[in-house]
C-alpha cells in the first residue's frame, strides 16, 4: 500500500539501464539488520529474472564508516565481492574494531588468504572515490534514513520499517518490480 509499505519518490532517480527494472539494496556493513537480512536477500536476488538488475549500494551515516564503502567498491572493482561480501559482514560484526582502519582490513584480508595490497590501493583510487560519491548521491536522492532499504526503478522506496519486516520488504519489492514492468 502506497504511503504505508512503500513510498513514491518525489523525484525519479537515475537507473543504470533503462531497459531493465533496477532494484537497489542500500546497506551498511556496520548495520546488524543488514547483516541478518543478507542471506534472505542474497537468495532472493539470485532468483530475479534477467530483466531485473540488482545492485547493492553501501551507505555510511558516519564519516568513520566511509571506509566500508571504499572496501565494498574496491572488492567489486577487483572481482572479489562474491567470495568476500558476506565474510566482510561477519568480520565487521565479529570483531571488536569493526574493520574501521586499513590495518584492520589488511588483517581481515590476510585471514581470508587474500592479498591486502591491491585492495588497499584500490580503496584509495580515484575510481573508488567516484563510486563512493555516486553512492552517496543515490542514497541522498532516495532519501535513505536507515538500512537496509530497497529502491525500485528509481521511483519507489521500501524497507523493513515500512513493510513490517525485512522479509516482507522483499514481497513489496516484487510488487513494485511488477508495477514497473507494467509501466514499460
Amino acid at each position: 500500500m502506497e504511503g504505508t509499505h512503500y513510498q513514491v519518490l518525489s523525484r525519479r532517480q537515475p537507473t543504470r539501464d533503462p531497459r531493465r527494472v533496477e532494484v537497489l539494496e542500500f546497506f551498511a556493513y556496520s548495520c546488524h539488520h543488514c547483516h541478518d537480512f543478507e542471506p534472505a536477500l542474497d537468495d532472493w536476488q539470485k532468483k530475479l529474472p534477467p530483466d531485473v538488475l540488482f545492485r547493492r549500494i553501501p551507505v555510511a551515516f558516519r564519516e568513520d564508516l566511509v571506509i566500508h564503502n571504499e572496501l565494498y567498491f574496491a572488492l567489486e572493482t577487483l572481482g572479489q565481492l562474491e567470495q568476500l561480501h558476506r565474510k566482510t559482514f561477519e568480520a565487521v560484526h565479529g570483531s571488536r574494531g569493526g574493520l574501521k582502519t586499513p590495518q584492520d582490513i589488511a588483517a581481515f584480508l590476510q585471514s581470508q588468504r587474500a592479498d591486502p595490497t591491491p585492495v588497499l590501493e584500490t580503496m584509495r583510487s580515484f575510481a573508488v572515490a567516484a563510486k563512493v560519491k555516486q553512492a552517496f548521491a543515490l542514497a541522498t536522492g532516495y532519501g535513505i534514513e536507515g538500512t537496509p532499504s530497497l529502491g525500485v526503478d528509481g521511483r519507489w522506496l521500501t524497507g523493513g520499517s515500512m513493510a513490517g519486516s525485512n522479509a516482507r520488504s522483499l514481497l513489496v519489492a516484487e510488487y513494485l518490480v511488477a508495477l514497473a514492468r507494467r509501466a514499460r
